[in-house]
């Protein structure tokens, strides 16, 4: 049996749509804990009110996974201090193949804007940074497709 926590940050994402769809498969894969960071809307809004786009995509997951809000240097320097590995979905001159990595310890997937992916400063913060190879004209994924592509793959499921 794996005792190994998988975390997600979830840093600047704009669409509530890609929110929701992170948390349903988050659900999906157990993830213990997904941490909102930077702009990133969160399931209830500041009075407690559910956001309704991301209930609807979520179907509940919202309900299922523990989340906070927070600082995403505060959060990477909290997790770090419990020796789990920080791992940013991106591309990179430093990236490695998604399918080349194994998580040893507990690890935190981060997963950045839409547009402008991880930022540098959250990059050099990282343990190791995985891309998903594209073959096609286009140079990345949705950022919820990557999320379950990758979370899918590297956690065995």
């Amino acid at each position: 049996m794996n005792t190994q926590k998988t975390f997600i940050i979830l840093h600047d994402i704009r669409s509530e749509h890609n929110v929701g769809s992170i948390f349903r498969t988050a659900d999906a894969v157990g993830v213990s804990k997904i941490y909102l960071t930077g702009y990133t809307p969160a399931p209830l809004d500041r009075f407690g009110r559910k956001e309704n786009t991301i209930a609807k995509t979520a179907l509940g997951a919202e309900e299922n996974i523990p989340w906070e809000q927070g600082d995403v240097f505060e959060v990477i320097e909290m997790l770090k201090k419990q020796h789990t590995e920080i791992v940013s979905i991106e591309q990179s001159k430093s990236s490695i193949d998604y399918k080349n990595y194994s998580p040893k310890n507990d690890t935190a997937f981060i997963l950045g804007d839409e547009v402008r992916g991880v930022s540098p400063d959250i990059l050099e913060k990282s343990d190791v940074i995985l891309e998903v190879p594209m073959i096609g004209k286009k140079e990345s994924l949705n950022v919820s497709v990557t999320a379950g592509v990758v979370l899918f793959r590297v956690l065995n499921i």
